[in-house]
């Protein structure tokens, strides 16, 4: 049963989206930093407590410098999405606030658990004893974890609604829990938590690379390298098996959607699975197609029967061409990544230390900005992906956008707000970058 709202103009609907996906992909790279970020940080000053070497600790002061800047600029674009949501889309948040409230509240008290202990963490790091000090750390990436779950599982209910009866076109007998804990929300925030520690090493990761390729092969650089891209390198293939179940998933829960990503028009067994390839009346064409492959993918047996677009109306594809090219990019750059892993992993069994090669450094100095397209596409092929509905078979986007007019001039202004932000940002970690560190006495030792 589908509820309606007044209809907004075509080019309010556009704007309205638009300026959701530019803030949502803005903030989304800043909240990866929140969740991953605080966990390098305390490893680098736990391993500078085990071992007494400073290199560590310096590491880790930087790191929570550039930590607590980036918290407080997540903190005001995120505040910014929490506008939008009611000032966009009060189609949905008047209808279903009152289910999917409760997420929203719970990571208000991560947010603020995590605001107040990165404060004591910061302030009190020559006040507390170093143990002491190293525990203020856990609660900020617990918090930070949680802050993950609690908004994705929202954003999971919107795919699979639960919690709630509709008698009527009201919604009756609210039950947030099971709203919350929706069967999405295990794959969903698995997903999402993982790719913020992916993001998280391979940006830290890439900013010590492009040093060492400037001939800065100091201990402080390699081990600036070492630890966040050992982390990403681990978590890579944890990302791609996760991904695996999500498609799976999707192929029995939302097989429409799962359709759309893979290009599948005609419903059938021995289905392929196509790499890139453009949508033409009907049909991907174009593409590099593996016999069998998606099949063998979502039922491990190439008589698996993969449900096409041709089973659903037109109405409800969502664009094809759009969240299928995201789709594949995700996936490739995944991919690339594994292997610059792999490649990390086989010089660190011969030779206990980096890749000699400066293709590696080169590699690992755009790994940042893979690791950021490959999220950014996981986003669009998500959101588009449920495209034309905000709620899955319940709610299209078009009936929960603020029927108001003006819409498209509040996209100029979040652009230019997004702008300044931008700029501001950059500016003061490059303030950072610039201040003078201290000498460790083992500047110049090997890698452990």
């Amino acid at each position: 049963m589908r509820l309606l709202t007044a209809a907004a103009a075509p080019l309010d609907l556009v704007a309205a989206r638009q300026q959701m996906a530019v803030s949502l992909g803005w903030h989304i790279v800043l909240a990866c930093l929140g969740v991953g970020m605080p966990a390098l940080v305390l490893f680098a000053e736990w391993r500078g407590l085990r071992t007494g070497d400073e290199a560590y600790a310096v590491l880790a002061r930087r790191w929570a410098k550039a930590m607590g800047v980036l918290f407080a600029v997540g903190a005001v674009s995120g505040t910014i999405l929490s506008f939008e949501l009611g000032l966009l889309w009060p189609g949905m948040m008047g209808v279903y606030g009152q289910v999917i409230g409760l997420p929203f509240t719970l990571e208000g008290i991560a947010f603020f658990l995590e605001a107040i202990f990165l404060g004591i963490y910061l302030y009190a790091w020559d006040r507390l004893r170093p143990r002491v000090h190293l525990a203020t750390g856990i609660p900020i990436v617990l918090a930070g974890i949680a802050s993950a779950f609690f908004v994705v599982s929202a954003n999971a209910w919107m795919n699979q609604p639960r919690g709630f009866t509709l008698a009527d076109g009201a919604v009756t007998q609210v039950d947030p829990w099971a709203a919350m804990f929706n069967p999405a929300t295990g794959p969903e925030s698995v997903h999402m938590i993982l790719a913020a520690f992916m993001v998280s090493g391979y940006l830290i990761a890439g900013v010590y690379a492009a040093g060492m390729l400037r001939g800065r092969q100091d201990r402080h650089h390699r081990l600036g390298l070492l630890i966040p891209l050992t982390a990403a390198a681990i978590v890579t293939p944890l990302q791609l098996v996760a991904g695996d179940y999500i498609a799976r998933f999707l192929a029995s829960a939302q097989p429409a959607k799962l359709a759309a990503l893979e290009g599948v028009y005609q419903t059938g067994s021995h289905v392929p699975l196509v790499i890139l390839g453009i949508p033409v009346n009907g049909e991907l064409r174009y593409g590099l197609p593996i016999p069998n492959g998606l099949s063998l993918l979502v039922g491990y047996s190439p008589d698996t029967v993969i449900t096409g677009l041709e089973q659903f109306p037109m109405t409800d594809w969502a664009p094809v061409g759009i969240v299928h090219l995201a789709f594949d990019i995700m996936i490739g750059i995944g991919v690339l990544l594994l292997l610059l892993g792999v490649w990390q992993a086989l010089a660190w069994w011969r030779r206990r230390d980096l890749p000699k090669s400066r293709w590696f450094l080169r590699f690992a100095a755009i790994s940042g900005v893979l690791a950021c397209c490959a999220l950014e596409a996981g986003w669009v092929t998500t959101e588009v992906g449920r495209q034309p509905w905000i709620v899955w078979g319940l709610m299209r986007t078009a009936d929960a956008v603020n029927p108001a007019p003006g819409l498209a001039t509040g996209l100029v202004v979040v652009l230019a707000v997004y702008m300044v932000m931008t700029i501001g940002t950059i500016a003061i970690l490059r303030l950072l970058a610039r201040t003078p560190r201290p000498i460790a006495p083992q500047e110049a030792g090997a890698l452990p």
